[in-house]
């Protein structure tokens, strides 16, 4: 086949030499009939997010539910949606910790292409979409790094041009990046030099919007790797994954397939952006050592609060998970449920 015409939505047929844009073969690579994404193991057996890493991050999604609740003056039906749920990890621990009058009245919604796993708690719905119509939070922790986009680089004239890649991961650039995407990149990501590359975050736009559309009231919180206008990478993010190693990234459903999100794009009006750091902290995660004095009085809470000092350093490690952006997207309700934490600040 030849190349499709650029139209702004990039190349989805495969070429002559079999290539094709990068989000097509993403999309097949994580997400197809053997996609990365479909395996038995799921995201845990072959990386760490920050709800693995620790219990804490879960009682810091929590806290913030009981937040949104209070401001939405506890209703009968309230909901968490746990999105891109990998095996139902954040929304099993949420579930776990909360206080009982919460409990009583929240549905939890994990959303996520694979299958329902066995075992998972029987209070909690299993969905391939967001629901629609819900008040309550709505939390997605690493999901838009996964949401497959074109990759771009500009060529010896510094045009912009879309990335072809071949399933064994060979590269070769393509048609100039035209319509909607070239207005995308013009805004949000310029590539003015010859070998820049950007990842169009257009349809990562899309999709947050869609979930967002999901609550009638609530919060909507996108957890991500992020960089925002002013300190683009100039040459993209886009990278693999397996078996807790980094490796190049080849579209052949072996491997993760992450690319960090221009999170400042993605807000809708009213969004606030604030670290991961700077949002644990105000949820209640904190580095601190417990007192000495606590080891002689009580040598097991010591040891306990010492395990938790230690995982709430990692989760809010400056250079680490610490560094993650926090979208933060009120829907009728105040945007500052997490108060006195600054906005984000570009580096």
């Amino acid at each position: 086949m030849t190349d499709e015409a650029a139209d702004g939505r990039g190349v989805r047929r495969e070429t002559a030499d079999g290539r094709r844009g990068w989000r097509a073969a993403a999309e097949e690579a994580l997400y197809g009939p053997h996609g990365f994404y479909l395996r038995p193991e799921g995201p845990a057996g072959h990386f760490r997010t920050s709800v693995h890493a620790s219990p804490l991050f879960a009682r810091a999604v929590a806290r913030l539910l009981c937040r949104v609740d209070e401001v939405l003056g506890r209703p009968a039906d309230l909901a968490f949606v746990d999105m891109a749920a990998g095996r139902g990890e954040l929304v099993t621990g949420v579930l776990a910790v909360l206080p009982g009058d919460v409990a009583a009245r929240v549905r939890g919604y994990a959303v996520e292409r694979a299958g329902r796993p066995a075992g998972l708690d029987h209070r909690i719905e299993w969905l391939p979409e967001p629901p629609e119509g819900i008040t309550g939070l709505l939390f997605a922790n690493e999901w838009l790094d996964n949401v497959p986009v074109e990759v771009a680089e500009a060529d010896a004239e510094g045009v912009p041009r879309l990335v072809l890649v071949h399933r064994d991961g060979t590269e070769r650039l393509g048609p100039p990046v035209a319509g909607a995407d070239a207005e995308w990149l013009a805004r949000w990501w310029p590539t003015p030099s010859a070998g820049m590359r950007a990842e169009i975050g257009l349809p990562r736009d899309a999709a947050w919007a869609r979930a967002v559309a999901a609550l009638d009231r609530g919060l909507a919180v996108a957890v991500d790797y992020a960089h925002f206008a002013g300190a683009r990478p100039p040459f993209g993010t886009l990278t693999g994954f397996r078996a807790g190693r980094e490796i190049p990234p080849v579209p052949d459903g072996s491997c993760d397939l992450t690319a960090h999100v221009a999170l400042d794009a993605c807000a809708l009006p009213g969004g606030r952006m604030v670290t991961q750091r700077a949002a644990l902290r105000a949820l209640g995660v904190r580095g601190d050592r417990p007192p000495l004095s606590l080891a002689t009085t009580d040598p097991a809470a010591y040891v306990r609060a010492l395990a938790d000092a230690g995982a709430a350093a990692e989760l809010t490690a400056a250079g680490g998970l610490g560094d993650f952006g926090w979208l933060l997207q009120p829907v009728g309700v105040p945007a500052d449920l997490l108060v006195d934490v600054p906005d984000h600040e570009e580096q």
